[in-house]
């Protein structure tokens, strides 16, 4: 039997401002981590294949190796370049409410 794509309950996006693209991939607007208030980000998956260096995500401060998947985030109102980029493990910013910054950058 074929799949539906039906949206779920609940997973409307925010009307207003369109999902911001980058080449070939598509980037989303989400609320930082609760430190940063209302801050809004612009988080972009990273595929496993594409993950090429090693980073240290600030939501546990371990290290995401080469080829696993994770997300690069950066401040939505900003025009920075890569030094206001994070790599964060996808599980650590999805779970970014109900804990702080684990790494204090200086």
């Amino acid at each position: 039997m074929p799949r539906r794509n039906n949206q779920r309950a609940g997973r409307s996006g925010r009307p207003g401002r369109p999902a911001p693209t980058f080449g070939d991939a598509t980037a989303r607007v989400e609320r930082g981590p609760s430190f940063d208030g209302d801050e809004e980000y612009v988080v972009r998956p990273i595929p496993g294949a594409r993950a090429t260096k090693t980073y240290r995500c600030p939501g546990c401060d371990h290290e995401i190796v080469p080829g696993v998947a994770h997300v690069v985030v950066w401040p939505a109102e900003k025009l920075g370049g890569p030094d206001d980029r994070r790599h964060w493990h996808t599980g650590c910013w999805s779970g970014r409410g109900s804990r702080g910054l684990t790494r204090r950058w200086s």
